[in-house]
This record gives C-alpha cells, sequence and structure tokens, in this order.
C-alpha cells in the first residue's frame, strides 16, 4: 500500500499543473483518497465479502464524493482530478495512467446482469462531466472532451466531443452527414424537428397567401 502511495502521489505531481506538495498530495487529494478506499473495497468483494466490500465503497465516497463500485478494476496511476460527482459502474475496468475529471460517469445502459459499463484503457482522458455509457472501449491516449456523451467505441488516440460524441480533429475519418454533425446512419431529431417547423411556416404562408388574396 506505501508503494502504491508513492506512485499514486508522484504520478499527480507530474500531471496536475497546480504542482502540488507531497503534504498536499497525501492529505488534500479525494481522487488518490478514492482510489486506496477502492484498493480495499474491491479487494473485500472479490473474497466474497460483498456486503463488508459494499459499505468500504460507501464510506469512500461519503469522504471523497467519488462513487466507484468495489467490483470496478482499475489499473495503476489513475489520476481522478477534484473528482466530485465522478461514478464508476460495477463492470467497468479502467487501464493504466488514466486520467478522469469531476463529473464524469462510467455507467451502463442495460438492467441485464453481465457486462454493461465502459472498458477505458491506458493513458485515455475523460473530460469534466463526460457520460460513457454502456459496454464500449475508449481507446489508448483517446479523449472525451468536457459534457461528452459516449456511447460508442473511441478508437486510440482519438478525441470525440459533443452529444452524441463524435470524432473531432483533422485525424478523424470522413463520414456522410445529415448536419449538425450528425452521421448519416444516425437519427437527428434535431434536424427532424427543424425540418417540421419548416414545413409548417411554409402552409402557413400560403394560407396566408390565399387569404390576403381572397
Amino acid at each position: 500500500m506505501t508503494l502504491e502511495i508513492i506512485e499514486l502521489g508522484r504520478s499527480i505531481r507530474e500531471r496536475d499543473p497546480a504542482r502540488p506538495s507531497w503534504p498536499e498530495v497525501i492529505f488534500s487529494y479525494p481522487g488518490l483518497h478514492a482510489v486506496l478506499w477502492h484498493r480495499l473495497a474491491h479487494r473485500l468483494w472479490t473474497l466474497g465479502l460483498r456486503g463488508l466490500g459494499r459499505f468500504t465503497s460507501h464510506l469512500g465516497r461519503m469522504l471523497t464524493g467519488i462513487e466507484i463500485h468495489p467490483g470496478a478494476k482499475i489499473g495503476r496511476r489513475l489520476f481522478i482530478d477534484h473528482g466530485m460527482g465522478v461514478v464508476i459502474g460495477e463492470t467497468a475496468t479502467i487501464g493504466d495512467d488514466v486520467t478522469i475529471y469531476h463529473g464524469v460517469t462510467l455507467g451502463g445502459l442495460s438492467l441485464k446482469a453481465g457486462k454493461r459499463h465502459p472498458d477505458v484503457l491506458d493513458g485515455a482522458i475523460l473530460g469534466a462531466g463526460a457520460q460513457v455509457l454502456g459496454p464500449i472501449t475508449v481507446g489508448r491516449g483517446a479523449r472525451v472532451g468536457a459534457n461528452a456523451v459516449a456511447v460508442a467505441s473511441v478508437p486510440d488516440g482519438t478525441t470525440v466531443v459533443g452529444i452524441p460524441a463524435r470524432c473531432s480533429g483533422p485525424d478523424c475519418p470522413e463520414v456522410v452527414t445529415v448536419g449538425y454533425g450528425l452521421p448519416a446512419q444516425e437519427i437527428d431529431p434535431v434536424g427532424e424537428r427543424l425540418a417540421a417547423l419548416e414545413g409548417e411556416m411554409r402552409a402557413l404562408r400560403v394560407a396566408l397567401e390565399q387569404r390576403r388574396a381572397s
């Protein structure tokens, strides 16, 4: 445990632009505390002491504002910056050197048992408020932008933004779109609603012109 604290602390000091001191990291960083609480909760969970694991996880959430299910699997040097409101589901897995900002959810879309939550691979970054939902994969070195909603896998090294999350940048593959950056195969409810409103306006104009003519 001591070695992990040192490794986590060193990683935080290297990656946080605030450049905190060692005492700040050890005593005042909820992300570090949340990971340590999760290690204990996960150990109890894997030993079959699920009730005790859940209770330990609950204590960690109360103290840090970060909710990590004891069944989730977390790699080394996870940096949860600020952290308040982070939720990590039971079947989520997180690789090494991942960075997660506050308000992020690694959630599920299904009520069925089994794999329901995302896999976040090494070096990925999840921006503040990002929602990564379902049994999808966020690739190595990928980035999910702030407040994006990712419901499809994100390839290695790719940045996605928006709702639903889509690729951003010069390296994105070209796709045919129907407007608003949505691929043609996806439903565009905003575009459909705008088209319906435009049709109604045209009908009203025609009716108005006919009334004026009479």
